[in-house]
């Protein structure tokens, strides 16, 4: 099990690797913005850990760590 950290509110969730960063979102109680939901748009676009941005409707969580820390953003123009 992986330990999922949404901030900036820091909510904290237990997630499989690999299961759909959305998914683990929605069970936390995070909404994430969507559109496409095919990673298309990046709407859905949040930061992981080191600083890369991924589109949560179609990333997984990554397997062999402990905790990801995921930074939600809102892009105004969405």
């Amino acid at each position: 099990m992986t330990k999922v950290c949404f901030l900036p509110d820091n909510v904290s969730v237990e997630a499989e690797p690999g299961e759909l960063l959305l998914d683990v979102a929605k069970r936390a109680g995070v909404s994430i913005p969507t559109g496409c939901l095919m990673g298309s748009c990046h709407a859905c676009e949040v930061e992981i850990d080191d600083g890369d941005t991924i589109c949560a409707c179609i990333s997984g969580i990554p397997s062999g760590k402990k905790q990801v820390t995921i930074n939600l953003y809102v892009d105004p123009t969405w």
